[in-house]
């Protein structure tokens, strides 16, 4: 199974977390859709081309052990495009604040992953769940 280093993980979470508060800041939907395109490039190329981890890799070598599972990184990269594509089209739609909801949904899970509980990873084990026929929460 591939491993990806929980410092590129972190520098991505770091990313996303101030560019979305700088849309906040500026009220600057454009930031949102530069995120986008970073987050949608990261998740097209496996993690290689994410701008963020690119910068993070110089200044963060050899730092820690701790790594995430790259199909888990990979969902909650699904998710973070997910939530950003939803907001660029509530902009488009002119519903600021339905966009403000999913731009700060996204602030929310990636704040919460950096202060160590992932979101992305609980939503992700119920849907591994929910495939395999589970029932969650209920003893059977």
């Amino acid at each position: 199974m591939h491993e990806i280093p929980m410092r590129y993980v972190k520098a991505n979470q770091t990313g996303i977390v101030l560019f979305v508060i700088l849309s906040f800041f500026f009220n600057q939907p454009l930031l949102l859709g530069i995120l986008w395109v970073i987050q949608l490039v990261g998740l097209a190329s496996g993690g290689k081309w994410n701008l963020f981890v690119r910068i993070a890799k110089p200044l963060l070598k050899n730092k820690g052990t701790e790594t995430q599972a790259a199909e888990l990184q990979r969902f909650n990269n699904s998710l973070a495009v997910l939530f950003l594509t939803l907001a660029l089209i509530s902009t488009a739609l002119g519903w600021q604040i339905v966009s403000y909801i999913f731009s700060a949904m996204l602030l929310l899970a990636a704040s919460a992953a950096l202060l160590g509980y992932c979101i992305g990873c609980t939503v992700y084990f119920w849907y591994k769940q929910f495939r395999a026929g589970r029932r969650i929460g209920r003893s059977s």
